[in-house]
């Protein structure tokens, strides 16, 4: 199969059907996330850190990712990354649908659902991370941290990436939060459920154009 271009394009080159799946990648995204909070068997490890501090603070967790991508934006300025308007709409978007999506979405009873809501939140993550992603309209705050120490250290990004994880999942995890199966699942499951749906939903060089 061949490689799926995933640079940004231009804004100007972006139709209303790009930006249709943008957001609504986005808004996927984020009650994938409210799913897998609700299933309470484990989360991925931006997750875990968000969740944590959101044990330890008044604050809602869409308010807590939202102060962290504003964080880890900051962090692109000594990278030289720049933002892109999927960037912007990342955190704002995610942000509100998590705590909406909270609110919808009752606690399962029983072990069965509860993996049922699991599976199916990190199946939704990968469709809608291969929609916001595919849109190419820039990264997340998070992508492009990994993205941009990649390229100022030299070092490949899947070492880059682990690193990162690893030390928000250990902090996460002493703030309180959840790290168990669901944790496991996702980190083996994300990137191969990812790679399967972005060559349906990325879009070619050209407005408009799709696989």
């Amino acid at each position: 199969m061949a490689a799926v271009d995933l640079r940004p394009l231009p804004v100007a080159d972006a139709p209303t059907r790009r930006l249709v799946q943008l957001f609504a990648g986005l808004a996927l995204y984020g009650t994938s996330m409210a799913m897998q909070i609700r299933a309470t068997l484990g989360l991925n490890p931006w997750d875990v850190l968000h969740e944590g501090l959101s044990r330890q603070t008044p604050l809602s967790f869409g308010l807590i990712t939202a102060i962290t991508g504003v964080v880890v934006l900051l962090l692109w300025i000594p990278l030289r990354q720049r933002p892109g308007i999927g960037t912007v709409a990342n955190v704002l978007v995610i942000a509100v649908t998590v705590d909406v999506a909270l609110a919808l979405i009752p606690a399962p009873d029983g072990l069965v659902a509860r993996i049922a809501l699991m599976v199916g939140g990190v199946v939704l993550n990968g469709v809608a991370s291969a929609a916001y992603i595919g849109a190419r309209l820039g990264p997340g705050p998070r992508d492009g941290l990994m993205t941009g120490l990649a390229a100022r250290t030299g070092r490949s990004l899947r070492l880059v990436r682990t690193g990162i994880e690893a030390a928000v999942l250990v902090i996460g995890w002493l703030l309180g939060g959840t790290v168990g199966v669901g944790t496991v699942l996702y980190a083996l499951a994300i990137g191969p459920l990812t790679q399967a749906f972005l060559p349906f939903l990325a879009v070619r060089d050209g407005p408009g154009r799709t696989p």
